[in-house]
């Protein structure tokens, strides 16, 4: 392994990326140190302190922590991801926008240009409301240090400004380092925070927490990570396969063609898109429910979709398995696939050509986007049980009555930051693999040996 890792750094072009994406790493972290003005820092960490867990947590996880600390990559990659989903929605039920897309390279850049153009305009909105929320005090803490004008106006252009240059860096990264750039910002910003996961579980360890319950908790919770890693890796790399042959042509004098093949459809086509998306829906209610949360009508919904009770849960699962068929309707065609085949004499044996194979291709790609779909309610609600609990004791009737006699651990959680289950993980997973693959693929056109050469390429992901 040592020697194949040594091959990356004798190859001059492959040496340069690798460099060159460490060093455009280093700068986002460097950025992340770096406070937005007129900000009381420490009010604003014990107000995250507190709020753990609640709305924000998503965007704080893929800034890396710059959020609570309000750094000028405050607003990490969200307004970018935001502003894709967007467009994304956008090409299916906007016609002029599915036609753009459909002509090549021209018009994906020209989506490309007008989703930078969004993710600017987004960072203007979220930097005016961050600004004025933290002028107006939260939880009964003065935010800022001199309010006014020229605050709201210096915070909306710094944030702005980070936003837009976090998005250049990651398409620095895309072109001319190694990996997808958005995904190693989100993949550099989840890491960071590793060490202060181990550090958290160390002090529970020294203070016995849970009493004599700590040390079996400890040594339950790391047979979890353990598994949730080993269950993602193999997930991740599972796929159907069909089988595809190619019947035999002459063309002049030579007979070409011929011979069998398979497609695969990976189980989890859409990655951690699904989660993101089923994300971002839901921070749009819960910030409306800051400003509704006085009012007796609404309050009942409002307490419903705090994080980790069983209204928002059950909504969360419901937008995971909606987009991650959705998502799958927009990166794969049946319909499309099927014409190909047919186009160059191919044929799945024992189904006819054309719509057949079509509905055949449909039929096990709604399976097992079912079952990827589970998949990710499964592993997103992991660190949701960890921390807060399985909650349903606040609802009505016997199940509320089984799980109030539960144990207080069961319902109220932990209070453990499982840094490696959830949507971190998926993202570190899938970037490490995608990351890992393309590293390979450097290698062995170069007729150097790859990573795996016994048990094949890494399958990687990019979202």
């Amino acid at each position: 392994m040592f020697e194949k890792l040594a091959n990356i750094f004798r190859i001059t072009d492959l040496r340069k990326r690798v460099f060159f994406t460490m060093a455009m790493l280093a700068v986002y972290r460097l950025g992340g140190h770096i406070p937005t003005p007129g900000i009381d820092a420490a009010a604003l960490s014990r107000i995250f302190e507190r709020m753990r867990g609640g709305p924000l947590g998503l965007v704080d996880l893929f800034s890396g922590g710059q959020l609570s600390k309000l750094t000028i990559f405050a607003l990490g990659i969200m307004p970018y991801i935001t502003a894709s989903i967007i467009f994304q929605l956008l090409t299916v039920i906007y016609e002029p926008l599915a036609k753009l897309q459909k002509e090549g390279e021209l018009g994906r850049n020209k989506i490309t240009q007008w989703t930078r153009y969004v993710t600017v305009i987004l960072g203007a909105i979220q930097s005016a409301g961050i600004a004025i929320t933290l002028q107006r005090g939260v939880g009964g803490e003065q935010l800022v240090l001199d309010p006014g004008p020229m605050f709201i106006f210096t915070t909306i252009i710094t944030l702005t400004t980070g936003t837009a240059f976090i998005m250049w860096l990651g398409e620095q990264i895309t072109e001319r380092g190694i990996g997808n750039g958005m995904s190693l910002l989100i993949f550099a910003g989840i890491v960071v925070g590793l060490p202060r996961g181990i550090a958290d579980l160390v002090d529970k360890v020294r203070n016995n927490a849970w009493g004599s319950f700590t040390l079996p908790a400890m040594v339950l919770l790391l047979a979890i990570m353990l598994a949730v890693v080993a269950f993602i890796v193999y997930v991740e790399r599972s796929e159907r396969r069909i089988p595809v042959q190619y019947a035999k042509r002459m063309m002049g004098r030579k007979v070409v063609g011929g011979g069998s093949t398979f497609m695969p459809l990976r189980v989890n086509s859409g990655g951690v898109m699904p989660v993101i998306f089923a994300s971002s829906i839901l921070t749009f209610p819960q910030f409306l429910g800051t400003y509704l949360k006085d009012n007796r009508y609404f309050k009942p919904v409002v307490d419903g979709m705090q994080w980790g009770e069983p209204l928002y849960t059950l909504l969360y699962c419901v937008g995971i398995v909606f987009f991650a068929y959705f998502y799958v309707s927009i990166v794969f065609n049946p319909r499309e696939v099927a014409d190909n085949m047919r186009k160059y004499g191919g044929f799945v044996p024992g189904i006819r050509p054309g719509e057949r194979t079509s509905n055949f291709i449909n039929e096990i790609l709604t399976r097992i986007t079912l079952v990827g779909a589970l998949y990710l309610v499964l592993i997103s609600l992991i660190p949701q049980w960890m921390i807060a609990g399985v909650r349903l004791n606040h609802l009505w009737g016997p199940i509320g009555r089984f799980f109030e006699a539960m144990p207080a651990w069961v319902t109220n959680g932990l209070g453990v930051t499982f840094y490696f289950g959830g949507t971190s993980l998926l993202i570190v997973v899938g970037v490490a693999m995608d990351t890992a693959n393309q590293v390979e693929s450097q290698l062995i056109m170069r007729h150097y040996e790859g990573f795996t050469p016994k048990s094949g390429r890494v399958r990687g992901r990019k979202w």
